[in-house]
């Protein structure tokens, strides 16, 4: 069995992706919220690394150790935050220590991030460059157990990287028709781990969601979901309405039932793993929402 082949094994069909800074709780909270997902039946738990968060290795160090029953996964460690080597060595600790349990998302970030570094915001530049000096450590230093890694990718050239330097993509904020456009440049023998947020409730719920999600994407200038929507085929006008095709693409909402129907369109459509983000105020409101959801969406 391949690398690819055991972690699809692991992660089955529904995970779970909780929020980082600024709703990113006390330790010991998040690892109550980690028992509660894996008894829910959710097979992986996703969270990222972004301004504020805890760094991310220890982090999870800390919930590999105290949740022994769950697959954990970076959505994603920041390639600002440390060199490409120290990345490469931090994920083969972890897997040593806790084998099959460990996925390493790895991501560019955000222009604003670069300029905090001083650095000229590249992605693909940038990424390339940190995939090499991972590879130059895990040549130097093989890791004695194997862990997938898997690009923060949206457009077209970060998912050709993912397909050629990479175990898989992580694509994260993208419309429920993103997954087959990113399955055909990721071809059958790759990792394919969107992020989905979804939402109990009605249409109009939803579209205040993605309203706050596209002026917090204005704010930042996180180009790369606005340009990866507009890829897909929305007009700035659908984004700024938000029009009803944009919303119900973005957001699976309804009650269980019916998000659990749209979540078989995105497997069905090539996603091996499909991460679970509520739209929701708290951190304890997105795992309460999450537990809630299980019954009906996880299989």
């Amino acid at each position: 069995m391949t690398l690819v082949e055991d972690t699809r094994a692991r992660l089955g069909a529904i995970g779970a992706w909780l929020p980082g800074a600024p709703l990113q709780p006390p330790p010991d909270v998040e690892r109550a919220a980690t028992r509660r997902l894996a008894d829910a039946g959710y097979r992986s738990v996703w969270s990222g690394e972004g301004p504020g968060t805890r760094e991310v290795f220890a982090h999870f160090g800390d919930l590999l150790a105290s949740v022994p029953d769950v697959v954990l996964g970076t959505g994603i460690a920041n390639v600002w935050a440390r060199p490409g080597r120290t990345a490469e060595k931090g994920g083969a600790t972890l897997a040593h220590a806790h084998p099959g349990r460990f996925v390493l998302g790895v991501g560019i970030g955000h222009a604003f991030q670069a300029a905090k570094y001083g650095e000229e915001y590249r992605p693909l530049d940038r990424m390339r460059a940190y995939l090499s000096e991972m590879d130059v450590a895990a040549t130097e230093n093989p890791a004695p157990v194997a862990f997938p890694r898997v690009l923060a990718a949206v457009g077209p050239r970060m998912l050709e990287l993912s397909r050629a330097g990479a175990d898989g993509a992580h694509p994260f904020a993208q419309p429920v028709s993103h997954t087959p456009y990113a399955r055909e440049i990721l071809g059958p023998d790759k990792l394919l781990i969107p992020q989905q947020t979804v939402l109990l409730g009605s249409r109009e719920d939803a579209r205040e969601s993605v309203r706050r999600r596209v002026a917090q994407s204005r704010e930042y200038s996180v180009t790369v979901y606005l340009a990866g929507w507009k890829t897909l085929g929305y007009t700035e006008a659908d984004i700024a309405g938000p029009s009803d095709r944009f919303v119900d693409d973005l957001v699976l909402w309804g009650d269980g039932g019916t998000i659990a129907k749209r979540l078989d369109e995105l497997l069905d459509a090539g996603a091996d793993h499909v991460l679970l983000t509520p739209s929701a105020e708290s951190f304890e409101s997105t795992v309460d929402l999450l537990v809630e959801l299980a019954p009906a969406v996880v299989r």
